[in-house]
């Protein structure tokens, strides 16, 4: 019994560390249509993709957004993967540069979050995707250093944009925050797209206005 649980030592240090591991079975998944994978703080996250109104907003956001860039180095991207280590986002909108292939992981599934100069989430309805956006994706992203988060949600109140900023990797957290309600423009404060603003014309009337 003795030599078992010696090997079985062995075997567990010589074992991959938990990153690698899920970084591996990320890589293998086949998910049906309709769902995108994860991975977020220690877990693989399954969800389904957003529904229609959340994909109006998310598209009308990069869409702005590239008449705002337009003609400079950056450029802003829906639904691609975002590397950090062996850490995979898909924030709904991302900001990197316009040539997406200079940025790209050794692997080339994604851009690297070091190039990254903000991300962008509509937040959609449920307990479990909310603190998602709100809680786990935010200190991810100040983990990785995105220097603006951008987090859109309906379902705050009448609505609320919440613009995160001057990222602290040590601590996981921004430490400047812009929160303002539906119908009042926010001005995204650093970063390649310093100086757009959302307002309605991204997020609509505020709800029940």
């Amino acid at each position: 019994m003795t030599a078992l649980a010696h090997e079985a030592d062995l075997d567990f240090e010589d074992a991959p560390d938990l990153d690698e591991v899920l970084w591996q079975a990320w890589k293998t998944l086949e998910l049906p249509e309709g769902f995108r994978a994860e991975i977020v703080e220690g877990c693989i996250e399954v969800s389904p993709t957003g529904g229609g109104e959340h994909a109006l907003v998310a598209n009308m956001l990069r869409r702005e957004l590239d008449r705002f860039l337009s003609g400079g180095e950056a450029a802003a991207y829906q639904d691609t993967n975002a590397i950090f280590g062996r850490k995979v986002w898909i924030p709904d909108v991302l900001v990197t540069a316009a040539d997406l292939r200079s940025v790209l992981d050794g692997d080339r599934l994604g851009a690297l979050a070091e190039h990254i100069g903000l991300m962008a989430e509509v937040v959609s309805p449920g307990h479990d995707a909310r603190k998602r956006d709100l809680v786990r994706k935010r200190r991810a992203y100040a983990r990785a250093g995105v220097p603006v988060y951008v987090i859109i949600d309906d379902f705050d109140g009448v609505g609320h944009v919440t613009v995160l900023s001057a990222p602290n990797a040590e601590k996981a957290s921004y430490e400047a925050e812009v929160r303002m309600p539906y119908g009042t423009e926010v001005v995204v404060p650093d970063g390649p797209a310093k100086g757009f603003v959302i307002g309605v014309a991204i997020t609509g009337e505020p709800r029940g206005a």
